[in-house]
């Protein structure tokens, strides 16, 4: 009988540990931010209207179903590398927890899912936008990552159409307020990218991953442009205010906060210290959601 409650105890184990990989595969956290980005677009593009909470909870799910089926392809198609970084090294497939046959199962299912569920829920252009996001970053960003910065440019592309697919959700159409998030959520996308570069520098060279500018050098000049492009969020977080979006508040605390962002350069362009990066990748963190948030409770 201890040999039955055994094996059924090791039967049980597997099964769950199996379920937790596949869990590990959506980078939960990711695609949670995913999720609330698409629903901050859908909310600011309905204003005042009611929200039809069906519709907004199958954007959410779906969101987080694309954005996890985008993540786990790009872990198959990154398996060798992962297993050269510290940070990537423990994840489901390079410990072979799963097979690439099964993740890839896995991916498609969740693409399916996602994109049925955002077409009853939504409607065709917000289906169609989300698999250009879909392929944006698995077939252009993902293999680009070994070419040069340019992969960043191409990767903030999928990285910002969240809000706009949210707001195409809410209103049926692109609009130049779609735009003007997506646009916010773009330039944001390169100081994000380059501080998490400069960060796991030694990571992604032992991958053979070159997202940093300037030929991939921590300097003065890589330091630079993670400012300049800190430095046209602050405009550009403004122009939900001028286009009636949105009222003076969340102007003025989108302004603080891109100063305060901002500061955070300066830092890294005296000093050039890993401390300085990692305070702008944390800074990056805080940064968009706040002013998300703002933007939502300051609608006109």
């Amino acid at each position: 009988m201890n040999v039955i409650a055994e094996k059924e105890s090791w039967a049980q184990s597997a099964s769950f540990m199996r379920i937790r990989s596949y869990f590990e595969l959506l980078k939960a956290r990711l695609s949670m931010l995913v999720a609330f980005s698409a629903c901050f677009g859908y909310l600011l593009g309905l204003g005042t209207a009611s929200i039809d909470w069906f519709q907004f909870l199958g954007l959410a799910f779906g969101g987080f179903l694309l954005s996890g089926a985008s993540v786990t392809l790009n872990q198959i198609m990154e398996v060798n590398e992962d297993r050269k970084m510290k940070r990537t090294q423990n994840r489901p497939l390079p410990l072979s927890k799963l097979s690439k046959q099964d993740a890839l199962v896995y991916a498609f299912v969740l693409l399916g899912l996602s994109l049925t569920l955002l077409y009853f829920v939504t409607n065709l252009l917000v289906v169609v936008i989300s698999f250009v996001s879909f392929l944006l970053y698995c077939f252009a960003y993902t293999p680009l990552k070994k070419v040069g910065s340019i992969a960043v440019l191409v990767g903030a592309i999928p990285g910002a159409l969240p809000p706009l697919i949210g707001w195409v959700a809410a209103t049926g159409q692109l609009s130049h307020a779609a735009m003007i998030i997506f646009g916010i959520q773009f330039i944001w996308q390169f100081p994000h990218f380059w501080a998490i570069a400069w960060v796991a520098d030694e990571d992604y060279k032992r991958a053979g991953f070159k997202l940093l500018p300037a030929g991939g050098r921590k300097d003065l000049n890589t330091a630079i442009q993670i400012m300049v492009y800190t430095l046209f969020l602050i405009p550009l977080s403004l122009l939900p205010a001028q286009f009636g979006l949105t009222g003076l508040k969340s102007a003025i605390v989108a302004t603080i906060c891109g100063v305060l962002f901002l500061s955070q350069t300066f830092l890294l362009m005296r000093d050039g210290s890993r401390k300085s990066a990692l305070k702008i990748m944390y800074s990056s963190f805080i940064y968009l959601p706040v002013i998300q948030i703002a933007y939502l409770l300051d609608m006109s």
